[in-house]
């Protein structure tokens, strides 16, 4: 099992049409953002255009949470609003059109991963996913089959657990939480 731990405050920032974008991973470390060739990647985003048009991306599932603030959008001209922490779902080749400025959490899966699933977790959870996603909504203390981890808001840690091990979760305050399977 493999642990890794991403730092908000050592993401570096670059500019997609509507703001900034920071990049905590893309999976696996071979593949490419640019050539969209990835099987997922996470990051964090600034909206500060409105209204801003999301980037497509053909072929990947996306999550989007805002971070900040509520968010009003327009997907394939449906207008739809969403709560600070409400988890958004869309095809990320939809028309997405945000009306709110903000910062949010993406998430985007290669839809040739079919089992994938992002909630908030507040308590303890046993799990036995190949990937495990842990983004601190706020400081906590996550604590991994006894060994705590201590991040900072917007902190990440990524579970590589390959060999699909029950692992258990200790969450001391709000996380979101993502699971996938290969």
């Amino acid at each position: 099992m493999n642990i890794s731990h991403f730092l908000k405050k050592d993401t570096k920032p670059s500019i997609w049409s509507g703001g900034l974008t920071y990049e905590y991973m893309v999976y696996p470390k071979t593949a490419n953002y640019a050539d969209r060739d990835f099987g997922f990647r996470i990051s964090s985003a600034t909206i500060e255009e409105v209204p801003s048009e999301f980037t497509k991306f053909k072929g990947y599932h996306r999550y989007l949470v805002i971070l900040n603030n509520d968010l009003d959008v327009e997907i394939n001209k449906e207008k739809k609003s969403y709560k600070k922490y409400e988890i958004m779902e869309f095809n990320s080749d939809d028309d997405v059109i945000s009306y709110t400025k903000g910062t949010d959490f993406n998430w985007m899966v290669s839809e040739k991963i079919n089992h994938r699933k992002l909630g908030i977790a507040n308590s303890n959870q046993n799990c036995n996913a190949e990937i495990i996603i842990l983004f601190s909504l706020e400081a906590t203390i996550i604590t991994i089959n006894k060994k705590p981890y201590h991040l900072e808001i917007n902190d990440l840690l990524v579970i590589e657990n390959e060999k699909k091990e029950n692992v258990m979760l200790h969450f001391s305050n709000d996380c979101l939480f993502g699971i996938l399977d290969f």
